[in-house]
């Protein structure tokens, strides 16, 4: 794995957190975990995750709070 791969992984990995956890929106998120262009982590985050960091948002926050609950 190349560097910038590893970098890569790492900052959305962090961004899945803060997509599941916070309320921050997508560009304060992707500004949160070190890119300034939310386009470019748009598309690396969709082109790695399969989802959209919006779509992403949706399905596991919900996940969260249900399994939080029990």
């Amino acid at each position: 794995m190349k560097t910038i791969d590893y970098i890569h992984a790492l900052r959305l990995e962090a961004a899945k957190e803060l997509l599941e956890t916070g309320d921050l929106a997508v560009e304060g998120v992707a500004n949160e975990v070190g890119y300034e262009d939310a386009s470019f982590f748009g598309r690396l985050f969709r082109r790695k995750v399969g989802l959209t960091p919006a779509q992403y948002r949706i399905r596991f926050s919900a996940l969260r709070r249900v399994l939080s609950r029990g």
